[in-house]
């Protein structure tokens, strides 16, 4: 049931970042099952790695179930590791990860990382980059979960005091603890810190417009 004064939210479509494993606790998987809730409740339909497994697994069954699109992204070399049973949604094999990320990043209005490990952090990071250099301005979100990613945040904090992040540029990420709260500060935000290079200098349009092989399932 939705909130009374609910109007629905900025975003139509979201980027889920997260790993295709669900970690050595249930709080992760509790955080995958009510960020994906909280789409749905949005209306928001969701963009993700393609995988079966995991975190990935959880999230799109669930944003799946509760009526939004969710289309899955996945490298060809990748199918055989993070797919294990029937996929939900449309899936796009791509034939790389650069791909993978190109086409996530054309797709999505916003990007979200759950817990996961060295891939899920890549990827979230290449956003937070391409942000700073001005390719895009969409919101990149981090859904730090009991703590995960407090020394992350950190480290994005030192980078800070020892003069190589912009202190505009930390602003790039937003964090919260919970789903609702990160989902509504990232409707909230503008773009405060100065671009590398103008947006006009990039061609974020043609990101993830390459030859696509679709598998609807």
């Amino acid at each position: 049931m939705e909130e009374e004064g609910y109007t629905g939210s900025n975003f139509k479509r979201v980027c889920v970042f997260c790993g295709s494993h669900s970690g050595n606790r249930r709080v992760f998987s509790d955080a995958a099952l009510e960020l994906g809730n909280e789409l749905v409740r949005r209306k928001i339909n969701l963009v993700y790695g393609g995988g079966s497994v995991g975190l990935m697994g959880l999230i799109s069954q669930t944003v799946y179930a509760g009526g939004c699109h969710v289309l899955g992204i996945i490298p060809k070399a990748l199918m055989p590791l993070e797919i294990s049973g029937e996929t939900v949604g449309e899936v796009r094999t791509v034939s790389d990860m650069h791909e993978r990320k190109a086409a996530m990043a054309q797709e999505a209005e916003a990007f979200i990382a759950l817990p996961g490990g060295y891939g899920t952090m890549e990827e979230l990071l290449e956003m937070i980059t391409w942000s700073q250099l001005g390719i895009h301005k969409k919101p990149v979100g981090l859904l730090n979960v009991d703590g995960y990613y407090n020394s992350l945040l950190a480290l994005f904090d030192n980078g800070v005091q020892e003069g190589f992040i912009k202190p505009s540029a930390r602003q790039i990420i937003i964090s919260a603890p919970s789903a609702k709260e990160l989902l509504e500060k990232m409707e909230q935000y503008t773009p405060a810190h100065e671009h590398v290079a103008p947006h006009e200098s990039w061609q974020m349009e043609q990101l993830g417009d390459y030859p696509r092989q679709q598998n609807v399932q």
